[in-house]
């Protein structure tokens, strides 16, 4: 079993493949989930609440280790559908899988200025995740869909003010609380903490706290013939994409982009991919 991504939806589907006695190697990045890597704390991992990220994201990759799975940091070029079996393009050589589970993660555009400065000091990427540490404060949320548009509502619950950017049209109504800004923003600045959003039009906000919410795009451009649905690869229940013995999970299956998820969907996948192995034999 091959799985690309050392991500937390890669990192269950090797453990659980691992498990079930299958042979298992994994391609990642020389960082594995840099997401969860920047994640100031997390209180929604059930079992584990306060935890910062990096830590969460070390104890996955310890636990890997453990059952003898490290990250291969190389990157794959080409996946080929072959008859029975993945081809594999590697920069030096080719490897051959039965079965092959994608958790690459989504594409990260360009940060805006000041934007990794202030990561886990006012700039976040979820609000239902940090949205409670801005309750009665001055947020802005950025968003480059309409799926922003559920953030700010959340926020709106919560937050004194909830400036809202949406780069994009048409937009829906929003409460009295939310005030929609027609503008790009240009960047961030404070002192130790986001203070203040800079927007295009020279316009400075106040604020405490800002959600940028990108549009995301997978990483799909390695394996000809993916379906994709909304930007993402196209799975169903079992995590089964429209390739026979390939399947994906997590962020790149599509949202929410929620690490309980990818988690689980890994695991699902992993079991999957177990079951298809065992129908080739």
């Amino acid at each position: 079993m091959a799985i690309i991504g050392c991500g937390p939806a890669g990192l269950s589907a090797a453990v659980n493949a691992k498990w079930r006695g299958k042979e298992v190697v994994m391609f990642g990045t020389k960082l594995c989930s840099p997401a969860l890597h920047k994640a100031h704390e997390i209180n929604n991992y059930l079992g584990l609440p306060a935890m910062a990220g990096d830590n969460l994201r070390k104890r996955f990759l310890e636990h890997a280790a453990s059952m003898g799975i490290t990250p291969e940091k190389q990157a794959v070029s080409a996946v080929y559908p072959m008859s029975g079996y993945f081809e594999l393009q590697l920069r030096k050589e080719n490897l051959q899988a039965t079965t092959l589970i994608l958790a690459t993660g989504v594409a990260v555009a360009r940060p805006l200025p000041g934007e990794e400065t202030f990561i886990g000091k006012g700039i976040s990427y979820c609000a239902t995740c940090d949205g409670n540490f801005y309750r009665d404060k001055v947020v802005a949320v950025i968003s480059e869909d309409a799926h922003g548009e559920e953030e700010a509502l959340f926020l709106a619950g919560l937050a004194q003010k909830v400036y809202y950017l949406p780069l994009y049209d048409p937009v829906g109504s929003m409460p009295e609380n939310v005030e929609i800004i027609r503008d790009k923003p240009a960047g961030f600045s404070g002192a130790t903490r986001l203070e203040k959003l800079e927007l295009k039009s020279g316009r400075v906000v106040e604020v405490d706290g800002c959600f940028v919410l990108k549009e995301q795009l997978p990483l799909t451009q390695i394996v000809p013939g993916l379906e994709l649905a909304d930007r993402h690869i196209k799975v169903d229940r079992h995590m089964a994409t429209n390739i026979p013995g390939l399947f994906a999970a997590g962020d790149v299956a599509g949202r929410p982009y929620q690490l309980a998820k990818a988690v689980g969907e890994g695991q699902l996948a992993a079991l999957s991919a177990v079951s298809y192995i065992d129908s080739q034999k």
